[in-house]
């Protein structure tokens, strides 16, 4: 699934409107953080206020029916809380190692330039049986978001789906969601 249905009345709407501040206000890094990676910076959508908006509500339109949304640490973290208002449902931090205290759950990964692991709290909230909608900024090997997908699947998630605002389709982590149903709204 590249984007959400966009015959919900407005959807269409607001999709064209992420694709055109995703498009116009990405700044991109070259060689950073390391040689050879390119980072897509999605700092300046976030600023942007109807941009933002139009990534939230076109998010929002995928997660519709979720009881909980994930949003990874950091930048998940910006879009999940207006998901979740838009939703009207609770939003979860999935932190990156070390930022919780234990017992948490931790999923380790592979990314583009080096390794990292993902946690959330082991007693609160439960989330055996929820319906969780899991979203990021960028999908570019998958690592990220497939290790939090998973993390709350071991956690007693239902993951109904994840997202994200811009994938870079030449870094192939689409190719890894067999298990999880992905938007992304703007493919590049």
């Amino acid at each position: 699934m590249d984007a959400p249905d966009t015959a919900t009345p407005g959807l269409a709407a607001a999709l064209e409107r992420a694709e055109t501040a995703v498009t116009q206000l990405t700044r991109w890094c070259d060689d950073f953080p390391s040689p050879g990676v390119r980072f897509a910076d999605l700092t300046p959508v976030f600023a942007d206020g109807p941009g933002y908006r139009a990534v939230v509500e076109g998010l929002a339109a995928a997660g519709a029916g979720a009881d909980i949304v994930a949003g990874v640490d950091a930048r998940g973290f910006l879009l999940g809380g207006g998901v979740a208002m838009q939703l009207g449902c609770g939003v979860l931090a999935v932190r990156k190692a070390g930022k919780l205290p234990p017992p948490v759950y931790a999923e380790s990964y592979s990314l583009e330039y080096g390794a990292a692991t993902l946690e959330i709290p082991c007693d609160a909230p439960d989330l055996t049986g929820r319906r969780v909608f899991v979203i990021d900024d960028v999908l570019a090997t998958g690592g990220t978001l497939l290790a939090a997908a998973d993390l709350l699947t071991r956690a007693g998630a239902d993951v109904v789906g994840v997202a994200v605002v811009l994938e870079l389709a030449e870094l192939g982590g689409r190719a890894r969601f067999d298990r999880y149903p992905l938007t992304s709204l703007v493919r590049v």
